[in-house]
C-alpha cells in the first residue's frame, strides 16, 4: 500500500491526497509526513518488522498518516475504536503485544495509564494541527482544540515526532 502512495506522490505531488475541513494535504506532503513518522517509529520507538502499533484516533489525518507510517515501518496496524475505555485498551495492548500507540489528545486520558503498563511509547496528535485554512464548515470543538503541552514520560507530541525529521530504513 505504501508503494502506491509513493508512486502517486511522484506523479501528482501537488494534488490533494486528502482534504480535512477545507485544508488540503498534497500527495507529496502525505508521503513526507508518513516517512518522517515511520522514521520516528523505527528510530525513537524501536518499532521493527512485525511489531504492532496501536492506532487510537477518530477519522483524521493522524489516522491515515499513522496507518501508512506504521506500514512504512514494516509494522502491523492495530486500529482501535475511539469509544474504548482504558480497561478495553489494556486488553488490546496485551492481546496484540503493541508497545507503541498513536493517539489523539481527546483520547489521551483513556490511553495514558497504559504507558509503562504495556506501552513504552505514545505519540499524541491534535486535530487542529491540520486546520490550516479558513472554512465555512462547522468544526467541532474537539477538532478545533489547540494542541496541549503534554510532557509525560514516554509521550511525544505528533508535531515533535515529525520535527525530528527522521527517515525509516528500507
Amino acid at each position: 500500500m505504501f508503494y502506491n502512495a509513493e508512486v502517486s506522490a511522484t506523479r501528482y505531488p501537488n494534488k490533494p491526497y486528502l482534504v480535512f475541513y477545507d485544508t488540503p494535504i498534497t500527495f507529496a506532503e502525505f508521503k513526507d509526513e508518513c516517512e518522517r513518522l515511520a522514521g520516528f517509529l523505527e528510530r525513537e520507538c524501536g518499532v521493527k518488522k512485525g511489531d504492532r502499533v496501536l492506532l487510537f484516533t477518530q477519522n483524521s489525518p493522524q489516522f491515515i498518516i499513522g496507518y501508512y507510517a506504521t506500514l512504512r515501518a514494516n509494522a502491523v496496524v492495530v486500529p482501535v475504536n475511539p469509544m474504548n475505555l482504558t480497561d478495553e485498551l489494556r486488553h488490546y495492548v496485551k492481546d496484540s503485544g503493541a508497545k507503541v500507540a498513536i493517539v489523539t489528545q481527546e483520547l489521551y486520558a483513556q490511553a495514558h495509564p497504559l504507558v509503562g503498563d504495556g506501552l513504552d511509547h505514545m505519540i499524541v496528535g491534535a486535530y487542529s494541527d491540520y486546520l490550516k485554512r479558513a472554512t465555512d464548515l462547522k468544526v467541532p470543538d474537539f477538532i478545533r482544540a489547540p494542541r496541549q503541552p503534554i510532557g509525560d514520560a514516554g509521550v511525544t507530541l505528533w508535531t515533535d515526532a515529525l520535527a525530528k525529521n527522521l527517515r525509516p530504513g528500507r
